[in-house]
């Protein structure tokens, strides 16, 4: 490690992750930061206003700084920061997983035009260093699946569901009030930010940069009590999973689904806010990593592991994208649980195979199996008619299935 005394950091932004890093800052005295960017004058900040600027200018052309911290919400915004940044051939982190994901082609070309460093650690599992273990471990190692529970937000609201019995609303209240979810949590409980995580996951275990289009999406927004009930006369719990994995062709499937887990997977042990990942390797076998993937010290001190890595001269290497593309399978088949209380606003789906279940005054229950490009393209009519759709592994059988909502028709009425 080379020695980071003397070295200075101009900030850009002061919201969770960003008075997470200051925090963790306290620690390192070694590195000076020169001021913090922020956008409201008018709000009220732990800190005196002559640490803040209020003009990213000022730090973006301060040839003194050796490296910015890119933290803030706005994904063009912070576009417009770590391009300028990378122009400039300078050393930047950033958070922000909507706007890597989206430019990660650009971000990369610059990186190697310029000579500047981009790291996005933070931007991923939090407190979990994923993309550094795929970087250093698996840059020559051929993966057969990354999958993980990559949104510490929704994986708090379904463990309060499934632990607790509490209803939708008032987990995702909790997470709110303990900052785990946004006031609009549409991004995390739609899976949004599980999906633009799963394709830089896959971008560096795979060498694919699938576009947020290509990837299979929903989210738990529409979920009920008889959903989680379902799960756990199963024997299982319900996750949001995101996975990238190979099939028998060696084409890539890239999803972010509700998923029925079992014992036998480390993903039903994760609970509360913790992420948790799973890596199967060809010949290195199987990895499990686990920890905190929300909060304002985990994510923090997550960006100061990139600066410090950063200012010893690491960088990403991308070996895997310098390679022959891998192609995105869509004519794969999943099985599938849908249950929605709008039957009437369901859509023509092309179903393989269905049946029907669980059928009341108040809901239906289907399983069946169906291509993932004939789901993929009726998302947003399955969204509209409130529908819960997850993942259940292919040994649950029917029967099972039937078995297990019997008791549960007469006993729950929904949230």
């Amino acid at each position: 490690m080379k020695n980071n005394s003397g070295k200075r950091i101009g900030i850009f932004g002061f919201g969770c992750v960003g008075q997470g890093l200051h925090d963790v800052l306290q620690d390192n005295t070694h590195l000076e930061v020169v001021k913090i960017c922020v956008r409201d004058k008018e709000k009220l900040r732990t800190l005196p206003s002559n640490r803040f600027t209020y003009d990213p200018q000022e730090l973006l052309q301060d040839e003194t700084i050796d490296l910015f911290a890119e933290l803030i919400s706005d994904p063009e915004e912070a576009f417009f920061i770590v391009r300028q940044a990378l122009k400039a051939g300078k050393i930047i982190v950033s958070a922000n997983k909507k706007m890597v994901s989206e430019n990660l082609p650009e971000l990369v070309e610059l990186q190697k035009q310029y000579g500047g460093t981009l790291l996005y650690e933070a931007a991923v599992c939090g407190s979990i260093p994923i993309l550094r273990t795929l970087e250093a471990y698996y840059g020559n190692e051929q993966l057969q699946e990354v999958s993980g529970i990559l949104n510490g937000s929704s994986n708090y609201i379904l463990t309060k569901l499934d632990a607790e019995g509490l209803s939708y609303d008032d987990a995702l209240q909790q997470a709110q009030e303990l900052g785990f979810a946004e006031a609009d949590p549409t991004l995390d409980v739609g899976g949004y930010d599980a999906m633009h995580k799963i394709s830089l996951i896959a971008a560096h275990a795979f060498g694919a940069l699938p576009a947020p289009s290509d990837i299979l999406r929903a989210g738990i927004q529409h979920i009920a009590k008889r959903d989680v009930s379902l799960a756990q006369a199963l024997g299982a719990r319900i996750r949001l999973v995101a996975s990238a994995k190979l099939d028998i062709k060696h084409k890539l499937l890239v999803q972010v689904l509700p998923t029925f887990v079992f014992p036998e997977s480390e993903l039903y042990y994760v609970e509360a806010e913790f992420n948790g990942v799973q890596l199967k390797a060809k010949y290195a076998g199987d990895q499990f990593l686990k920890g905190r993937g929300a909060g304002s010290h985990p994510t923090g001190s997550a960006v100061w592991a990139d600066i410090s890595a950063a200012l010893a001269g690491y960088k990403y290497t991308y070996q895997k994208l310098d390679r022959a593309a891998v192609q995105l399978e869509e004519d794969a088949a999943l099985k599938l649980y849908l249950r929605t209380s709008k039957p009437t606003l369901l859509p023509e789906l092309a179903w393989l195979e269905l049946t029907s279940f669980g059928v009341d005054a108040q809901a239906e229950q289907l399983v069946g199996t169906i291509k993932r490009k004939d789901l993929l393209q009726h998302l947003q009519a399955l969204e509209a008619a409130d529908a819960f759709v997850a993942e259940i592994p292919t040994y649950v059988t029917v029967e099972e299935l039937v078995k297990a909502s019997v008791p549960l028709l007469e006993e729950i009425s929904g949230y």
